[in-house]
């Protein structure tokens, strides 16, 4: 797995996904808060399966 998220993204999603899995403990009583756990895994990873498919790759966003 080749990492295709730039590190800016990676932070992005890391905070993104946390916020929403912290709905587990002060937000309403249901299991919506586990999609959190996909933007803070691909965070952790640096890998997007959907990007991979699509052939995207942000990673070499900013590089000359």
């Amino acid at each position: 797995m080749k990492k295709n998220i730039h590190s800016i993204e990676r932070a992005v999603r890391l905070v993104a996904g946390a916020i929403i899995a912290s709905m587990a403990f002060w937000g309403p009583t249901n299991m919506w808060f586990l999609l959190g756990l996909i933007p803070m895994a691909t965070g952790i990873m640096g890998w997007c399966p959907p990007y991979a498919m699509l052939g995207i790759n942000t990673c070499n966003i900013g590089k000359k």
